[in-house]
């Protein structure tokens, strides 16, 4: 059954303003479906073809004579070349909507875009099912803790009944059928992921170093970035750990924030935290076998906050915007807030608890933004496990994680 994706309204907009939208993301979140789903009338061909691949790689004009668009084009980071000769017919007919491509990790494809297809392409980022489509939510805005927001986002509140369970089995869409045995589709998912995409851009001789490092990272998730630790333990150099941390992040598997940053901070952190975009990756890397364990276990915490962390984020790729306003903040005097959005002026800190019990003194850091003279301090946020919105002050609510 096709779960209706959020992001189908900002690709019919790109439709009608660009000549080709091009959809990234990890592999299996939905890309292909969704767009035959918003492209109805668009002929298919897939990369994953060997016979259209080599075309395409070697007969470029051939490939599109006989392929007219509108037409999408799957996985088409195999052929790279073909965007020189998507931009010659986009130059040609001057029309919109003429094709349709998804991609799944974006190295030389990227490098392809900027050379060739520049101000002609709508590029959108695609994850996994956030919460509300599992829900049936319709409403689509970016999560920014303002009054607005809280007011229209509670009208739809779907309470979650078995959030544990949902933060174990994760967001692909393949487990939205219960029949899916998961860590059969997780075993097959990281490696294939390994032999498809890692190995297309670099040569992983040791496949185990590389399975040792994605589990490393992922018992860290929600931590500062720590390098040599990491290293340590997949027992590759620091250099390389690099390599394959941008590897990760530009395939969509896992996201670094930055932490924020301005000239009147002079004390604040400059290490990135890590988080994992699926959290059902994250249970099976780190081999949590329940959502009971799970939620007793000791990585609950770090597991509960990347869960929020990846769904505030999908709230902004759903509705086509970019992640560059979240940050964290950390000083060395270790005052932290867990995220920090900053939109037109004004920053709005967030602390993430997976208790169900707010009090104001977890806010106790939120002032350290006042120190920012050219910039407001909003609305702060206490997203947790209560059951209803509850007003700590003045200056801070405790939310419902529903209210994402």
């Amino acid at each position: 059954m096709y779960i209706d994706r959020h992001i189908e309204r900002i690709v019919k907009e790109s439709l009608s303003q660009f000549p080709v939208v091009l959809v990234t993301g990890p592999r299996q979140v939905g890309k292909t479906t969704m767009l035959r789903v918003v492209g109805e009338g668009f002929s298919y061909v897939t990369f994953d073809d060997p016979i259209m691949l080599q075309e395409a790689s070697s007969e470029e004009s051939l490939f599109l004579r006989n392929n007219k668009w509108p037409l999408l084009i799957d996985e088409v980071q195999y052929a790279p070349n073909i965007l020189r000769f998507l931009k010659m017919a986009v130059d040609e007919k001057q029309e919109k909507g003429m094709y349709l491509l998804t991609g799944s990790q974006a190295f030389e494809l990227m490098a392809g875009v900027s050379e060739t297809l520049a101000g002609r392409m709508a590029i959108l980022e695609m994850q996994g099912l956030s919460m509300r489509e599992k829900l049936g939510v319709t409403f689509n805005k970016v999560f920014l803790p303002t009054q607005e927001y809280i007011d229209g986002r509670e009208e739809g509140i779907v309470p979650y009944t078995d959030l544990w369970s949902e933060i174990f089995r994760g967001t692909m869409p393949a487990l939205a059928d219960a029949n899916v045995d998961w860590e059969r589709y997780y075993g097959s998912y990281v490696k294939t992921y390994i032999e498809k995409d890692v190995r297309q851009i670099i040569n992983v001789t040791d496949e185990l170093k590389f399975m040792r490092f994605m589990t490393s990272l992922a018992a860290r998730c929600g931590e500062l970035l720590n390098y040599q630790a990491i290293a340590t333990e997949a027992e590759v150099s620091i250099d390389t750990i690099k390599r394959w941390l941008s590897i990760l992040s530009t395939s969509g598997i896992i996201r670094l924030v930055e932490p924020y940053a301005n000239n009147l901070i002079k004390r604040v952190v400059k290490t990135p935290k890590v988080y994992f975009m699926d959290t059902g990756l994250v249970c099976y890397l780190t081999r949590w076998t329940s959502p009971e364990a799970l939620r007793l276990g000791a990585a609950a915490g770090s597991i509960f906050e990347n869960f929020v962390v990846s769904e505030i984020m999908k709230s902004f790729l759903n509705a086509g915007k970019s992640l560059a306003s979240i940050y964290f903040y950390r000083d060395r005097d270790q005052r932290e807030i867990d995220l920090v959005i900053e939109e037109n002026g004004v920053l709005y800190p967030i602390e993430i608890k997976m208790s169900a019990k707010p009090t104001k003194a977890m806010a106790k850091n939120f002032n350290v933004l006042d120190i920012v003279s050219d910039k407001k301090r909003g609305l702060g946020v206490i997203l947790c496990q209560y059951e209803r919105k509850t007003y700590l002050s003045e200056e801070v609510v405790a939310l419902p994680v529903e209210y994402i």
